[in-house]
C-alpha cells in the first residue's frame, strides 16, 4: 500500500483523477471548487452538531449555559461578518 492511498485508491488512480478534474474544471476553477466544498462540510458539521445540541433538554441548562451560548452566538455571528468582509451591523 502506497503512502498516498486514500480509500483504497493508489497514486495512479489519483493522479488520472486530478487530471480528469482539471480537464473538465481548469486549472483556475479548482481553488473555488476547493473553497465551496470545505465550505459545504463545514455547514454540514455545524447542522449535524446543531441537531445534537437540539435532542438535550433546555429545561436542565443554567442561566450561566445559556447566557454563555447567547455570547457564543454573537461571537461566532460577528466572525463570519468579518470572514465575509461585511462591514454592515
Amino acid at each position: 500500500m502506497t503512502p498516498f492511498a486514500i480509500g483504497g485508491l493508489g497514486t495512479t488512480e489519483l493522479l488520472i483523477i486530478l487530471a480528469v478534474l482539471v480537464l473538465l474544471f481548469g486549472a483556475s476553477k479548482l481553488p473555488e471548487l476547493a473553497r465551496g466544498s470545505g465550505r459545504a462540510l463545514r455547514i454540514f458539521k455545524a447542522e449535524t452538531k446543531g441537531l445534537m445540541d437540539d435532542d438535550e433538554d433546555p429545561a436542565t441548562k443554567t442561566p450561566e449555559q445559556r447566557e454563555l451560548e447567547a455570547r457564543q452566538a454573537q461571537v461566532d455571528a460577528e466572525a463570519e461578518r468579518r470572514r465575509r468582509g461585511d462591514t454592515t451591523i
